[in-house]
């Protein structure tokens, strides 16, 4: 019995170290981002994509895992990463401004450009997130970034600062306090002045139709925190820009995360093909 239980084990472990996921730390804008770096196997070379969490989120959120995963068996890399003030990164979440994710997203990228296996680097964005890379991809243009697939991009972001209500909180859009108290499903978070200021002047559509590569925009027509016509919007500015609307799904891709993942994947793997 011993012997088989070790021959077993022995089976088991090249599989299990097979999954090549390295956490690493990278620099951001003001401090340290916890990150994961997963690559394809037996693979020298690969495109890799970023991967950008939501509001309050983190980089474990079973959509993003899923999508590093169905990345992954496509023969593509991906890093996912903690925002500042989120997840297992550094930093204070009342600090925290699109602002200084966007700057956050480019010492990502910073980072993977600098690893010698990539070839192409891409991006992709759950609500917050979305606007983030949509903004980062506009920045940084298709000669930098090869593909963008933003999920639920929550561009209402910046009409929600303007008017005043941020969740259901309502507070002084022309003077917002130094911190706006969240209750959220997952825990309880303090809002910046700063986060309110800067995003109510946000040109997030401005910036994004600068970038002129292939776009995807997924998003469920039963989302109530991000309306899908966000969506559309984001379509009318990318020259190369696709929508997939997904019927009766929330914003979180509940229940849905493993069908969203796969949507995504196989767009980059189209792209990063050509």
């Amino acid at each position: 019995m011993m012997k088989f239980l070790f021959a077993l084990i022995l089976l088991i472990m090249p599989f299990t170290a097979s999954a090549q996921s390295q956490n690493i730390s990278i620099d951001g804008d003001h401090c340290k981002l916890s990150a994961v770096l997963q690559t394809p196997d037996a693979q020298k070379k690969y495109p890799l994509v970023i991967i950008c969490h939501g509001f309050t989120a983190n980089k474990e959120h079973l959509l993003l895992t899923s999508l590093a995963d169905d990345l992954e068996t496509r023969g593509i890399a991906s890093i996912r990463f903690d925002f500042n003030g989120h997840g297992q990164s550094d930093g204070d979440f009342q600090d925290m401004t699109v602002l200084n994710e966007i700057e956050d997203a480019k010492k990502v990228y910073e980072y993977a450009s600098r690893l010698p296996n990539v070839t192409s680097i891409s991006i992709a964005g759950h609500s917050q997130g979305g606007v983030v890379a949509s903004m980062v991809a506009g920045e940084l243009g298709a000669k930098k970034i090869k593909a963008v697939v933003l999920m639920a991009p929550a561009a209402v972001l910046r009409d929600d600062a303007l008017r005043g209500n941020l969740f259901g909180v309502n507070f002084d859009a022309l003077n917002p306090p130094e911190a706006i108290q969240l209750k959220m499903p997952h825990g309880n978070f303090n809002v910046g002045r700063n986060y309110v200021l800067t995003a109510q002047t946000l040109p997030i559509y401005e910036t994004a139709e600068k970038f002129t590569g292939p776009a995807l925009m997924i998003h469920g027509t039963g989302d109530i925190i991000v309306p899908y016509t966000y969506s559309l919007s984001y379509k009318k500015v990318y020259k190369h820009g696709e929508i997939k609307l997904l019927d009766g799904v929330d914003h979180s891709f509940h229940g849905d995360e493993a069908r969203t993942a796969k949507i995504a994947a196989d767009f980059f793997a189209a792209q990063l093909k050509k």
